[in-house]
């Protein structure tokens, strides 16, 4: 029996499952949740065709294995062997064909696909995906039955409750029906939230009436340790539990001999982000969802006004370890998000590139990003400034030459003669511009340098 065979084999009988949860459920807190006790976990939900213009890629250096979008050169969905036989992938789509060809391009690197059928956002009702299937029980179902008859690995899907009993079994049989695995189900409607009760007598109903797993959902509420996971699975009883908010505050929730300290709780989670080149935007709302009240506390003002991962680190002692990873990745040949060109997976050509646009332009270039959620107001924006700072010093205004490649742009400034730019791509030309804007800044002296290198953001 070869290694796929096997895998699929995934059982959802009496395990602890962390729940897809958007930003929440990248590697570093999937990796944190095994840590703790967690049996199966599902990533963040991923359109399929966002995986569809993804290309994989083996990452030597951190161990995983990364699907990067070649329109913006971000990776999509990372992955390492600790979870490949405990992660389930979720997927937002409408269209069977398309759920499963994302389903083989990952079929070797997870161990189930879970369709998301819950999400009550409008951006998932309008693209008739997520909670829009439950009123599409046939395309539901053809989805599911699709992938389930061309894969070599477990196939569910995740609903929310309908306000009618009869009508909820009905759809929970008519997917039963398609030979998926398990299903998991959030005991609230799609107009419901988390201060609404959940539906346990409709989750314990409908366990009843099916022969497959049932995962139960949506009792966070009532979930503040250990021994309420175990209350929850008898109350609804359902084979699994699956946990979103308990989790997000403190994951040591699955630790059957307690809940760890919250600082634990976060060096943990810090030092996995760290291994996993997690972006410090994620990094920081993953803590920040951790921290919860705890954010107007001196150690949470100053986690606020972090803007780097290495920043994070530094409020819980782990500016060093950040460090020395950041060396050891660049001895290994990897720089992270700055090597990324659009549309090419070829550093050698990146490196050229940035060679080009410093050399030929005579451009001080720098590794600079631009974090916008960093930025309270716009008079703080370093656009703003350079503004300002020209308009005192009686000196021509900044222009802007912006390049764009795909979905990406650079920009370089010239202020007073002199060329500046940022060896980042962003996502827009606003965001491109303000990078430059704040190498200038830095070059100029006008910002706080030790900020910046302590990053790492020195002249290239």
């Amino acid at each position: 029996m070869d290694d796929r065979t096997e895998r699929k084999r995934l059982n959802y009988k009496d395990k602890l499952v962390l729940a897809p949860m958007v930003r929440i459920g990248t590697l570093p807190m999937r990796l944190l949740a095994l840590d703790y006790g967690a049996d199966i976990v599902y990533t963040e939900e991923l359109i399929d065709r966002k995986l569809l213009r993804s290309f994989r890629r083996v990452n030597d250096v951190l161990g995983t294995v990364d699907y990067i979008d070649k329109t913006d050169g971000m990776v999509t969905f990372r992955t390492c062997p600790k979870e490949r036989d405990r992660v389930v992938l979720q997927i937002g789509t409408c269209d069977a064909e398309r759920a499963l060809t994302v389903a083989k391009m990952v079929e070797q690197d997870v161990a189930g696909i879970d369709v998301n059928m819950g999400c009550p956002k409008q951006f998932s009702l309008v693209g008739k995906m997520g909670a829009a299937l439950l009123k599409e029980p046939e395309t539901a179902a053809h989805i599911l039955r699709t992938l389930v008859n061309n894969l070599s690995i477990s196939v569910t899907c995740k609903i929310r409750v309908l306000p009618d009993l009869d009508k909820t079994i009905e759809f929970c049989q008519l997917m039963q029906s398609t030979g998926i695995s398990a299903i998991a189900i959030h005991g609230r409607t799609v107009d419901e939230r988390p201060q609404h009760m959940n539906r346990n007598e409709v989750l314990k109903e409908i366990s009843k009436r099916l022969s497959i797993p049932v995962i139960a959902n949506g009792g966070s509420k009532e979930i503040q340790k250990y021994s309420d996971i175990i209350k929850f699975k008898e109350i609804t009883g359902c084979s699994s539990v699956m946990l979103a908010r308990a989790a997000e505050w403190n994951c040591s929730i699955f630790k059957k001999e307690g809940l760890l300290p919250m600082e634990d709780v976060i060096k943990s989670y810090l030092k996995y982000a760290v291994d996993c080149d997690n972006p410090p935007s994620n990094t920081k709302y993953c803590v920040q969802n951790i921290l919860r009240d705890q954010q107007e506390s001196a150690l949470g003002k100053k986690f606020l006004n972090s803007q780097t991962l290495e920043q994070i680190c530094d409020c819980w002692d782990l500016s060093e370890y950040c460090r020395l990873k950041r060396s050891e990745f660049e001895k290994n040949g990897f720089l992270g998000r700055s090597q990324v060109s659009p549309m090419r997976d070829d550093e050698e050509h990146t490196q050229s590139n940035k060679r080009k646009l410093s050399e030929e332009e005579d451009v001080i270039l720098m590794h600079c990003a631009f974090l916008r959620n960093n930025y309270v107001t716009d008079l703080e924006l370093p656009k703003t400034i350079l503004h300002k700072w020209m308009q005192t010093q009686r000196k021509k205004m900044p222009s802007y030459n912006t390049q764009q490649k795909g979905k990406l742009f650079r920009s370089i400034v010239t202020v007073d003669g002199r060329k500046y730019g940022s060896s980042f791509w962003e996502k827009n030309k606003k965001w491109a511009e303000q990078g430059a804007a704040l190498v200038c800044l830095f070059s100029l002296d006008l910002v706080n340098k030790k900020s910046f290198i302590a990053n790492g953001n020195a002249p290239s």
